[in-house]
């Protein structure tokens, strides 16, 4: 008789004629909350096993807003308000005057306003003293 040409390996994922077939894509989704409503979202994420697993993903807040101008105030991280009960002081504030609410540009600006305002006092309580004077 002729040599084998060929060998076919048959292993649990393949069948004969045909090709290897592809790892499972279905996934059940974490909990017993079965629908991909907004606060429910949930990614398939294949483990280093090769198996394919739900993991709901967390919405991204907008974070903490300087309560003057509104911007996000950069230096604290965006998460839910629940969650900042969980960090360490040094990731809920800026070490700074004002340093959790209020952006240092604003802070500035009430400084130099403060400044000015005394300055101001000053120069019309000297003017008042010369005038007083004469």
């Amino acid at each position: 008789g002729s040599p084998l040409k060929y060998c076919i390996l048959i292993t649990p994922n393949t069948t004969l004629n045909s090709r290897p077939k592809m790892p499972d894509s279905r996934v059940t989704r974490v909990g017993r909350h079965p629908y991909n409503t907004k606060s429910k979202k949930a990614t398939p994420i294949r483990t280093p096993g090769g198996k394919l697993v739900s993991q709901t993903i967390v919405k991204k807040s907008k974070g903490p807003r300087c309560s003057d101008c509104k911007i996000s105030l950069p230096g604290i991280k965006h998460l839910k308000s629940s969650a900042y009960r969980n960090l360490k002081k040094r990731e809920k504030t800026v070490s700074r005057a004002y340093g959790g609410s209020c952006c240092a540009t604003c802070v500035r600006q009430r400084i130099v306003r403060a400044f000015l305002l005394e300055e101001q006092k000053a120069v019309k309580k000297l003017l008042a003293e010369r005038s007083a004077a004469k």
